[in-house]
């Protein structure tokens, strides 16, 4: 985990949410060597208080994670002025949630993946979120 002051490098900080520590590996490792900084989380309370704490530039999280899943996060995120306008790229496994497109409108999810993805589409998707974010959210 590469944790840094979120506003002294021009590199985005994203705060990573999953539960399976592999998967959580693999994806801060690669992100940092696309050029991004990560912070990561394994439930989404813990999620919850580090994006309070850091203010990242962007969250890709799990939507099946323990305690407060990835949807409950997301709406926490959306109900505070300081996290409501950070992006969130959510990746799930359950193929069920596809079919609930106003979900995730309502939770504040920008964009969806589905599992398995590769690191190197969610990265250009991290990249393409942070590009559209809004003014006072972009580098």
């Amino acid at each position: 985990m590469s944790i840094a002051s979120p506003h002294t490098s021009a590199e985005p900080l994203v705060l990573i949410v999953e539960d399976d520590l592999s998967t959580r590996l693999m994806y801060g490792a690669y992100l940092r060597l696309s050029g991004f900084r990560t912070v990561d989380a394994h439930n989404g309370h813990q999620a919850l208080a580090k994006a309070q704490e850091f203010l990242p530039n962007a969250v890709l999280t799990d939507l099946a994670v323990p305690g407060m899943d990835g949807f409950e996060f997301c709406r926490a995120l959306q109900s505070s002025a300081d996290t409501r306008a950070i992006p969130i790229l959510a990746v799930t496994g359950h193929s069920e949630y596809l079919d609930q497109p106003q979900r995730f409108l309502q939770a504040g999810i920008s964009q969806v993946l589905t599992k398995p993805c590769s690191p190197d589409v969610i990265a250009e998707e991290l990249r393409r979120l942070l590009r559209e974010a809004p003014a006072d959210r972009q580098l």
